[in-house]
């Protein structure tokens, strides 16, 4: 197989999603930190769902293949991991779509072009990560695909070098080596490219998508209000029709109702044709409604007519949100009904429910800042996985986005906090980034298995105390682990204390434990609120 056409080219992306999905909960494993939030696979395996979605019904040539591909990996790009890998799809996409033919020189000219766009998506790249395997493929690929002018051999080819260079992953990054693991998105790219190869040789792959609906996380449904108010082109049939036929003629049958439903279906859309030959309800959107009644009265007689104008309706909701549209919003990403109260309670316009384990998608927050009624919108991330899925959006919206690279909740919410809807966003910004940036925070978890890592030597069901970049505390107990954390949080010149306890914790409990850290720091003043966060007993913020 020495040239790719559409078809075999639609099973390679096929086959790349179901063999990385096939190894998600693996790649997932791959966590550095003993903690329950290892999602890599998870977010990789989401964010190439949506690309193969997106080609689901697609007949074009290669270069349209390609493009529906890298839009659907951009839009369902989930966590960091999800954003470069759909970085590389977009720089495979870029160079191919030009190419008349696509063989393995081709390919091998692609990964350069998917190299350099992940490596510009990323402000600090950071060698021992994915970027580091698809640079080291890139590197050797032109070689190998003068050797190898067959897709199978190239592909195996590449794939050793890509396993060689993973394998050193954990010698470039200390804290893989620490961990005992190699990089999970770098294993995750190379299932995916293993998937390719598979397609291609006609290997079966295991196909598990049942799972991957049953994993997926629980993420807030948007309505399509937002894109359609600002599009009225997109109403492609203005009148919502309704009506009853009643008294229908004694010769119409069953059959002559179906028949109904396709002259329908013919003139509108969002038809629905529900009843028997007693009573028939219908509902059609068309730009015909006296062909739709026409119809009808075929069949019997009409009753309850309704028919309103789409376009109409629309332009009075646009006016109204005109009339009504901010200076600036703000969209906050969070996990805990707790949080998500305080956020609304600091004038927060649209909350996505995300955080660890359930990274939102670039879909996801482009929704939520489609639905803010500003043109200027301050997207808090609140998560350092999630940094560079908002940072995408702006490539999506025509609304001006400022991301505040708030890697934890409580920051969030010290930002959100000093937020005036009075001034200018830029001043803002200012004002928000400074506030958070003296915000110290740390959070509460158990380990979910033995490891050696910054100088602990931790148990399955130890409590773990981390502050942004490593593990401080440590104990058998949450009070004296939860009490190591602020102990490592707090400075001279704190003076604000703040608790944000979990689902698992009752309030009874955060009650003791704010009494325990007021026992041990007198001189502070200690707050607490309940967040409502999993997996994590308690978040703590210093000021």
């Amino acid at each position: 197989m020495k040239v790719i056409d559409n078809i075999k080219l639609k099973e390679m992306f096929v086959g790349g999603y179901k063999n990385l999905l096939a190894h998600k909960a693996e790649v997932d494993s791959l966590n550095v930190f003993p903690v329950p939030d290892g999602d890599t696979g998870t977010n990789m395996s989401l964010t190439l769902a949506s690309a193969v979605k997106e080609i689901e019904s697609t007949e074009g040539d290669c270069a349209q293949l390609l493009t529906e591909f890298a839009r659907g990996a951009l839009k369902g790009a989930r966590g960091n991991s999800g954003v470069i890998l759909s970085q590389i799809i977009k720089g495979l996409a870029r160079y191919l779509g030009d190419e008349p033919q696509i063989t393995t020189k081709a390919f091998a000219k692609a990964l350069a072009s998917a190299r350099d766009v992940a490596y510009s998506a990323v402000t600090k790249p950071k060698e021992g990560t994915v970027l580091t395997v698809i640079r080291s493929m890139a590197e050797h690929a032109p070689s190998l695909a003068s050797k190898n002018s067959s897709f199978l051999t190239f592909f195996e080819a590449l794939l050793a070098k890509g396993e060689e260079t993973l394998q050193r992953t954990p010698d470039m990054l200390p804290v893989l080596k620490k961990a005992g693991v190699v990089d999970a998105g770098g294993r995750g790219l190379l299932y995916v490219f293993q998937g390719f190869w598979m397609a291609l040789a006609g290997k079966e792959i295991a196909d598990t998508e049942t799972e991957a609906e049953h994993t997926r996380p629980v993420l807030p449904q948007f309505d399509a209000v937002g894109s359609d108010e600002h599009d009225l082109d997109n109403i492609k049939f203005a009148y919502c029709t309704e009506y009853f036929i009643i008294n229908l003629k004694k010769h119409i049958t069953e059959e002559d109702i179906e028949k109904l439903r396709d002259k329908l279906m013919q003139i509108g859309d969002c038809v629905i044709v529900i009843g028997d030959v007693s009573l028939v309800k219908v509902h059609v959107h068309t730009n015909t409604p006296n062909k739709a009644l026409y119809y009808a009265l075929q069949l019997g007689e009409i009753d309850k007519i309704k028919i309103e104008n789409m376009l109409e309706q629309h332009r009075a909701l646009v006016k109204t949100r005109e009339a009504n549209k901010k200076p600036l919003g703000m969209v906050a990403i969070c996990a805990g009904e707790g949080f998500a109260s305080l956020f609304k309670e600091l004038s927060v316009d649209e909350i996505i429910e995300g955080g660890q384990t359930m990274n939102p998608s670039v879909d996801d927050i482009l929704h939520a800042v489609e639905k803010v009624n500003s043109d200027n919108v301050i997207i808090l991330p609140n998560n350092k996985n999630i940094i560079m899925a908002t940072e995408r959006v702006a490539e999506l919206t025509q609304k001006h986005c400022y991301v505040l690279p708030t890697a934890e909740v409580p920051e969030g919410i010290s930002a959100a906090i000093v937020f005036d809807p009075s001034l200018d966003a830029d001043t803002n910004v200012e004002q928000m980034k400074e506030a958070f940036s003296r915000t110290n925070c740390g959070e509460v978890t158990c380990a979910v298995r033995k490891t050696e890592l910054d100088g602990f030597s931790i148990k399955v069901g130890d409590y773990i105390g981390l502050d942004s970049k490593k593990i401080v505390s440590h104990a058998k107990n949450l009070e004296k682990a939860t009490l190591g954390l602020v102990d490592k949080l707090v400075s001279d010149d704190s003076e604000v204390v703040t608790v944000y306890y979990g689902a698992d914790v009752t309030k009874e409990d955060s009650e003791k434990m704010v009494a325990s850290i007021e026992e041990k720091y007198p001189d502070y003043d200690v707050v607490c609120y309940y967040g409502g966060q999993p997996h994590y007993f308690y978040m703590i913020s210093v000021e």
